[in-house]
């Protein structure tokens, strides 16, 4: 007789269990753990290391940014003593255009007096199309500077055109129509067709299509010499700037000026021949207070042209 198969319940019972699970898991959702980093709510005032940052901003301005942390301040202060609180703190801008700048080799510098809590400042160049680097440090009561820290090397760029032009030069017409043969072809329909006959025509009566070195007379040929574009031009202008009261009242020749918010101002006058006379008065604010201070600036510019 044919023994039947005896199934356990429980076990059947398990087994289906173990099916449902596996359907169950085709159509769930594998759920992913998610972990989280906390971001700080705001950046942190300094990263404990002296640094200052150039940028350029335009052909003209600058823009830079510096940290000095306290462990230097306190160092300075234990070296100058007395001296140290009356030091001025400066950035010394240099001129390094052109040069491998070893700290003495500027083409020129200037100084811009700052606040004891500015951490950035923008800076009028004056010129554009020039290289700068610059000083943060602490100017002495006898001229002394000292340089706590020494920027990167910024380049502004021109204010117009490029002075710098491409070379000239002269590609064989059997190369000039080979190029523009391969890329368009030289029929009249391509683009380059008609202009290229036009060519042709120009060259067979000026007898540039003549053997090589002879022209269409039998004598040699001779380029054109080429009219000389030579020229240079110099100009000077005059950056006045300073620094008062915020609050103060403040004219130059007369005309009354516009103070940033920390009392500072930059002006740019044109410097033609001859003297200049610039008197800047500032006014306290409550009007006790006047003082007047006037750069005298002389010009003459002399030229001359030689032709060898």
């Amino acid at each position: 007789a044919k023994k039947e198969k005896v199934v356990d319940p429980i076990a059947l019972h398990h087994m289906g269990a173990q099916e449902y699970e596996i359907e169950k898991s085709k159509y769930t959702p594998v759920s992913i753990k998610k972990t989280s980093r906390r971001i700080p709510e705001e950046l942190p005032a300094g990263y404990g290391k002296d640094k200052i940052v150039l940028s350029t901003r335009d052909p003209w301005w600058l823009y830079t940014y510096w940290e000095i942390t306290h462990d230097t301040w306190n160092k300075l202060r234990d070296r100058l003593k007395d001296i140290f609180y009356n030091a001025k703190r400066i950035l010394r801008i240099y001129d390094v255009s052109h040069i491998n700048f070893n700290g003495s080799n500027a083409h020129k510098f200037f100084d811009i007096t700052i606040n004891h809590d500015s951490s950035n400042w923008y800076i009028d160049s004056g010129v554009p199309g020039r290289s700068w680097c610059v000083d943060y440090g602490l100017k002495l009561h006898n001229g002394d500077f000292i340089t706590i820290v020494r920027s990167n090397i910024a380049h502004t760029p021109l204010d117009g055109p490029s002075w710098v032009t491409d070379e000239e030069w002269m590609i064989p017409d059997e190369m000039f129509g080979r190029l523009y043969g391969m890329g368009f072809g030289l029929g009249r329909s391509s683009p380059v067709g008609k202009a290229w006959q036009e060519r042709i025509k120009q060259a067979l009566f000026s007898g540039a299509l003549a053997s090589p070195g002879i022209s269409s007379a039998g004598s040699p040929v001779k380029k054109a010499p080429k009219q000389r574009k030579f020229w240079m031009v110099v100009d000077c202008e005059l950056i006045v700037y300073g620094a008062t009261e915020p609050d103060a009242s403040v004219s130059v020749q007369g005309k009354p000026i516009k103070l940033r918010p920390d009392g500072t101002f930059t002006l740019r006058f044109a410097l033609p021949d001859g003297k200049q006379v610039i008197p800047v008065k500032a006014v306290s604010f409550d009007e006790i207070e006047e003082r007047t201070i006037t750069p005298i600036v002389s010009r003459e510019t002399k030229s001359s042209q030689l032709i060898k």
